[in-house]
């Protein structure tokens, strides 16, 4: 039996929102209604297309395969239709980072993306949480941690160097040694994956069993602080890169070890690279990443 283009594109709207209800909004139409569409298809294909995990749908292997052979032909017709009544449709893209890139690093770059994408709504979620992708509408995560999600699309955003900064009012560049900074009250970010007990192994220091410490469980407070001249903080240059240039913040240490990690990575599930607004956002990140990679290189 023929079936009717409609099914396949409400099949194509819930495989790539993960939800019969969001394809719902999205259609304008009722979850019923979906159901009923996913069914015609079914029945017209001769095969199953859509499981159910709890309260969450899967697609069959079928399903996945149907999908990933009409992606590119939806999304052609949807870029046609749109051209012809003369307009672009504005696309949500939703990106979740943490709120320390976010405020550090993504917030001041942002109007580059905004100006050269105008068809896209930039949504930006700040926090640690890690996202479910099966459950949530978010299209791109930058998440915060030493990478290896499986079932996840992971790309490292930038490698990052570690050292200690401080207000130049406490303690100038280069005037001290790695052994009295525990005399300093030191800042720790509580979450960061660098902590001071194990750079001070790496610089061969042995501090006393306690030393004076001021914690917080953000890395953008951390460093906020550390400009405040409230003690002296180890972070990335990836978050503190602009405090650096601005003198808001020094290295005190003459020296340091080096110190580097990736510690941010993009993440999304693999079937999001076919979505053109996915792509044109990780083509941008990648380019900002490249142009502060240069400019730490210049100043280092």
């Amino acid at each position: 039996m023929p079936v009717p283009l409609r099914a396949i594109t409400v099949f194509h709207a819930v495989a790539r929102s993960g939800s019969i209800t969001r394809a719902a909004e999205e259609l304008g139409v009722t979850p019923s209604a979906v159901s009923q569409q996913i069914q015609t298809l079914e029945i017209g294909l001769g095969t199953a297309l859509i499981g159910k995990v709890g309260r969450s749908i899967v697609l069959t292997e079928a399903g996945e395969r149907y999908f990933e052979m009409i992606g590119g032909g939806i999304d052609q017709i949807m870029e046609a239709t749109q051209r012809i009544q003369g307009f672009r449709r504005v696309t949500t893209l939703t990106v979740r980072a943490t709120p320390s890139l976010s405020t550090k690093w993504l917030l001041p770059r942002l109007a580059g993306f905004i100006d050269a994408h105008p068809d896209i709504e930039l949504r930006l979620d700040g926090t640690n949480e890690p996202t479910a992708f099966q459950k949530e509408s978010v299209d791109i995560e930058i998440r915060h941690g030493t990478g290896g999600w499986p079932g996840l699309y992971t790309e490292g955003l930038v490698e990052e160097s570690f050292r200690p900064v401080c207000a130049p009012a406490l303690a100038a560049s280069g005037s001290l040694a790695p052994a009295d900074l525990p005399r300093h009250r030191l800042i720790h970010s509580v979450k960061s994956q660098m902590q001071w007990a194990h750079w001070f192994t790496l610089a061969g220091v042995t501090p006393a069993a306690r030393w004076r410490r001021l914690l917080f469980d953000r890395s953008h407070m951390a460093i906020d602080a550390a400009a405040r001249g409230l003690g002296i903080a180890l972070e990335s240059d990836l978050m503190m890169g602009a405090d650096l240039q601005a003198g808001r913040l020094v290295c005190p240490v003459q020296a340091p070890p080096r110190v580097t990690l990736v510690t941010q990575w993009v993440t999304c599930p693999p079937d999001h690279l076919r979505h053109r607004k996915v792509r044109v956002f990780l083509d941008w990140i990648r380019q900002e990443r490249d142009i502060w990679a240069e400019e730490r290189a210049a100043i280092l």
